[in-house]
């Protein structure tokens, strides 16, 4: 069993790792910047809810893209609270070169996976995550964070 739980974990930090040494940015990063570049004027708010992150986790990851000038920020026309992301040509040349899937192998692969398969998934992870006793708080962050 535990060697199924590392081949598993191995899978993950495999594709990030390569992810990072390819592009030179984070798993996380790079996914933020795929969202960015399909849904064009996207807020930080609907990047956390794409990822399922944390909206502050959302917020950091748009930070450094817009400091590594892969991505732009603009207040909206319509309304001057919200910013409207977009990417930058440095951040389409970077995602042509970077492997996918961007949301990572573990995303992909349950969007695979049939309902019930998934279910049973859920149910006995539920168990493990309330045995281990740890703060689910940690699902908000993403595996290929840096």
């Amino acid at each position: 069993m535990l060697r199924k739980f590392r081949v598993v974990f191995n899978a993950v930090k495999t594709h990030f790792q390569q992810v990072e040494r390819l592009s030179g940015i984070g798993g996380a990063q790079m996914w933020a910047l795929s969202l960015i570049r399909d849904h064009p004027g996207i807020g930080v708010g609907g990047l956390a809810k794409a990822m399922d992150i944390h909206q502050t986790t959302a917020s950091n990851l748009v930070k450094a893209l817009l400091k590594l000038e892969l991505i732009a920020a603009v207040k909206s026309d319509s309304d001057r609270r919200v910013v409207e992301l977009s990417v930058l040509p440095a951040g389409s040349k970077l995602l042509r070169k970077a492997p996918g899937p961007f949301q990572g192998v573990l995303p992909d692969v349950l969007a695979r996976l049939d309902d019930r398969t998934l279910k049973r998934l859920d149910r006995d992870l539920a168990v493990l995550i309330e045995a281990l006793q740890t703060d689910e708080s940690a699902g908000g962050v993403p595996l290929g964070q840096k």
